[in-house]
């Protein structure tokens, strides 16, 4: 099992390095957004909503400058970190062995409900019943 160590540089190195490959792949490239892509889709309905533009500072926008220029040092500090965390939680994390089932282990051919008493519906009590209004 991956130290928690190690799995903490592991989940921040693959965070930063994942981050403009999936860009990339969406459609947000450093020369600009890739026709037929999901970037161009999102621009397009960016587009729309605005009556014409995609407006400065929105998604469409942030994500197509960071697919151009790359993430800032403060950005990928940041996101390393929070990589960084989640690979020590999921490194970290130990899943216990499976228990046993209740009672010890069956037989073979031995399922669960069979060889089971059956029992019987209580009685009515015995006696002269007057129940006559």
């Amino acid at each position: 099992m991956i130290k928690r160590a190690a799995a903490a540089a592991i989940g921040g190195a693959l965070a930063v390095a994942a981050v403009p490959a999936v860009l990339g792949a969406v459609g947000f490239t450093g020369a600009g957004i890739a026709a037929s892509s999901l970037a161009a889709k999102m621009m397009s309905a960016a587009a729309v909503a605005n009556g014409g533009g995609v407006a400065a500072g929105s998604l469409v926008a942030t994500l197509q400058s960071v697919g151009a220029a790359g993430l800032s040092t403060s950005s990928n500090i940041l996101l390393g970190s929070v990589g960084s965390a989640f690979g020590a939680l999921l490194g970290g994390a130990r899943r216990a062995p499976p228990s046993p089932p209740p009672g010890g282990p069956r037989p073979e051919g031995e399922q669960p409900g069979e060889n089971v008493p059956q029992v019987e519906p209580p009685k009515p009590p015995l006696g002269p019943e007057k129940h006559e209004k």
